[in-house]
């Protein structure tokens, strides 16, 4: 008598055509997308966030830091945008864990799709879901006097440049996720590293001039900074190119180490 045997699932497919990976990648996109209407407090998370953050800013630090609510928009609304896009992109982070330690993940193994599709797939999703937060960001800004001083090619510019950076960035919260064993531990990195990372920045202040020297020169040099200032130009005026070949270069570095960290230990925990 023989002893029948079980075939292991297959791992993800090593290679496959570059139309087929790119499909694989939209399904998957859809997948979380349409995850939203079994889960809509999640869109509401991404939503009254931004909003308390602009609101709170504006009318408690504004009249201390400005003067005034309005002379104070044109410095904090760009500053929350972008960091509110490093908290969001912990989100990418936090669902992809989930979709591990449910078993999701186990599901993926079994079909014959690209390797990097759930990972990609997961952060054009949540990239989609940031450009959602922007847009309710600037529509809260301009209800309470944020005005665009520049027009609607620098808008689409900036909405350009913060999705690139977001997407860059997204995969530190990515090899987060596979590093840990849960959810919640993807968090606990989001405040210990992004939250410093945000306020060591100009995302509240008009500029360093009166910060301490050595926390002036890691703030001016932070990518938040840069991509900051280039946010400020491109929605109110000011310079732009040099801060976001800067923040772009930033984020592609962050990516250069962490996409193929992200994709080993997707392969070794697969």
């Amino acid at each position: 008598m023989s002893t029948p045997t079980i075939a292991a699932p297959p791992s993800l497919a090593r290679r496959v055509p570059p139309g087929t990976a790119a499909r694989n990648i939209a399904t998957l996109a859809w997948r979380n997308l349409v995850q939203i209407k079994h889960n809509p407090m999640e869109l509401l998370d991404l939503s009254i966030q931004p909003i308390m953050f602009v609101l709170l800013f504006a009318y408690v630090f504004g009249p201390s830091m400005a003067g005034s609510v309005e002379a104070y928009l044109p410095v904090v609304i760009p500053g929350i945008i972008a960091q509110n896009a490093l908290f969001a992109g912990m989100t990418t982070g936090f669902g992809l864990n989930n979709d591990i330690t449910k078993g999701v993940f186990d599901r993926f193994r079994s079909l014959p799709i690209a390797r990097s599709a759930p990972l990609a797939g997961r952060i054009i999703a949540d990239t989609a879901k940031q450009a959602w937060s922007m847009v309710i960001l600037l529509i809260v800004g301009f209800i309470i006097g944020f005005r665009l001083e520049t027009g609607p090619v620098a808008l689409l510019g900036a909405f350009l440049l913060l999705l690139t950076f977001a997407v860059l960035f997204s995969w530190t919260s990515v090899y987060i996720a596979m590093k840990v064993d849960e959810p919640e531990k993807v968090q606990i990195f989001g405040f210990v590293v992004i939250f410093p990372l945000s306020f060591l920045s100009t995302a509240f202040i008009p500029s360093t001039d009166r910060i301490p020297g050595p926390v002036a020169w890691v703030m001016d040099n932070s990518p938040v900074t840069q991509l900051v200032e280039a946010m400020r130009g491109l929605l109110v005026g000011g310079p732009v190119f040099d801060h976001a070949m800067i923040a772009l270069a930033w984020g592609l570095g962050i990516a250069l180490v962490f996409a193929p960290l992200s994709l080993r230990a997707f392969k070794a925990r697969a």
